[in-house]
């Protein structure tokens, strides 16, 4: 899915938006509501509240519920309500009352993008001056020589990672929005692949603050004259982007998947990844819901191609982080991609 949006003025935001919702055509978003059943209800949620910083007029950003005006209860097909669903039901199990996700989701910046698919010809064509094979393209200021090769690009420094101001710049405006970040750097790719590692967070929150990063990181590579893309394999012969999802369980303030298991993990931790194995094929539609996302899991790329977890391979679909504190045991699921958000 993509995110969507809708603007009101001030004059009409009172206390009864925040009751009572707001209707609209559910009918002209796929995939939801029919012609003949089409009203459905937004709903603001006062605390996700932001101040977008990209609108030339000051616009505040609120996360809405989706719920269905005969019952004013969330809609079944609602992500953010099935997502607090999930939350109310492990509480209610006993299992645990918090679980916590941190998602690293990777991205290519381009500098142009070219596409077409019509009756007379079919093609894609990305550009990026940092991208292996320009190395024999002629600019206007002349060609640097500077560029990562194919699978080239890790934590290489300027002027290699020509990147790392625009980085530098989407971070400063997570924190201005309240996301909590924790490093940047280039990714694997040529051509620009990036990665922004944000603090981890509970799932409803996790969720929310993940399509606001990517926001975020569109709309600042755009207003710098980029593109930026969440595509899982958007060029072929080197790194596709992934979206790692590291992943824990918690009561009471204690960490459920600490133990002395492999990999210093609990009974608990060893069940929960052998439930997300045993309905991995389910979870591919939603973790990985494109065409392209194959393109990415196959051998050679750092892509996970085993349903298996190991403390370190990483071509195994579960890897189990070093850790030097037992407080932040954790898994990291690897298949995931970042199409699956918006």
């Amino acid at each position: 899915g993509v995110q969507q949006h809708i603007t009101f003025p001030v004059n009409i935001i009172e206390p009864a938006l925040f009751e009572e919702g707001k209707m609209f055509d559910g009918s002209s978003i796929a995939g939801w509501k029919g012609i003949n059943e089409s009203d459905m209800v937004l709903l603001p949620d006062a605390g996700t509240a932001y101040l977008d910083p990209f609108f030339a007029d000051p616009t505040i950003v609120l996360t809405c519920d989706i719920l269905d005006p005969a019952t004013m209860q969330s809609y079944e097909r609602d992500p953010r309500g099935i997502a607090k669903r999930a939350e109310a039901y492990l509480k209610s199990s006993g299992t645990a009352d918090q679980a916590f996700f941190g998602p690293e989701p990777e991205f290519f910046i381009f500098d142009s993008v070219r596409f077409a698919n019509d009756m007379g010809h079919t093609f894609f064509q990305v550009g990026s001056e940092e991208a292996a094979w320009n190395t024999g393209e002629k600019y206007d200021g002349g060609n640097s020589g500077y560029r990562p090769g194919v699978k080239g690009g890790y934590f290489p420094v300027p002027p290699t990672d020509s990147l790392h101001d625009l980085r530098a710049e989407m971070i400063k405006t997570l924190e201005q929005v309240g996301i909590e970040t924790e490093v940047h750097h280039h990714e694997v790719a040529t051509a620009g692949q990036c990665e922004i590692g944000t603090k981890f967070s509970s799932l409803v929150q996790k969720a929310d603050e993940l399509l606001t990063m990517k926001y975020i990181i569109k709309n600042v590579a755009y207003r710098n004259g980029k593109t930026a893309t969440f595509m899982p394999k958007p060029i072929v012969g080197d790194n596709g982007s992934g979206m790692h999802v590291h992943q824990s369980l918690a009561k009471g303030g204690v960490n459920l998947f600490t133990g002395d298991g492999y990999g210093g993990l609990s009974q608990l931790a060893l069940w929960y990844i052998g439930g997300i194995f045993k309905h991995a094929r389910a979870i591919n539609a939603f973790a990985n819901s494109g065409t392209n996302s194959y393109k990415r899991l196959v051998p050679g790329f750092e892509a996970p191609v085993m349903l298996a977890y190991s403390a370190r391979n990483r071509s195994a679909s579960c890897r189990i982080p070093w850790v030097t504190n037992p407080k932040a045991r954790r898994i990291e699921m690897r298949f995931p991609d970042p199409l699956q958000s918006g």
